[in-house]
């Protein structure tokens, strides 16, 4: 009983420890903020540690959004929240009869889009055509 108690802790512990973290705002190096600030002047921002990369969530004309920076201050991606009735004709085919919790939009720094889909508690990542994308 003891084993299975600390497989259950050890699993637990493991996928806590991939999500993000939130961080103190004076945390955050000056690059990133300033980054963020040239941008975003009059958000207010809450900040994550994803990885090496700090999240800053925020709200942009209403919607979630949140941006991803390196620790110098270049953005990576910007995420921002969509009806899931705005997913693309070809992934929603692809999610056909699949109930979509949450959407997401999904802009790279290189100008690549793509789109998240929530499904069941699993996110599934998707090209403007529809192809999954590993996560």
């Amino acid at each position: 009983m003891k084993s299975i108690f600390g497989i259950v802790l050890l699993a637990g512990g493991t996928v806590f420890s991939s999500q993000a973290q939130k961080i103190n705002a004076l945390k955050v190096p000056a690059a990133v903020s300033a980054a963020f600030k040239k941008l975003h002047p009059a958000a207010k921002v809450k900040w994550e540690m994803e990885q090496a990369n700090y999240e800053a969530g925020f709200n942009l004309n209403g919607k979630e959004t949140s941006e991803v920076y390196t620790p110098n201050g270049t953005l990576q991606e910007t995420e921002t929240e969509i009806k899931s009735t705005e997913l693309p004709a070809a992934v929603l085919a692809k999610l056909k009869g699949m109930t979509v919790a949450e959407a997401a939009k999904i802009r790279k720094a290189d100008g690549t889009i793509h789109y998240e889909a929530e499904v069941k508690g699993k996110d599934f990542l998707f090209d403007v055509n529809g192809n999954r994308v590993k996560n």
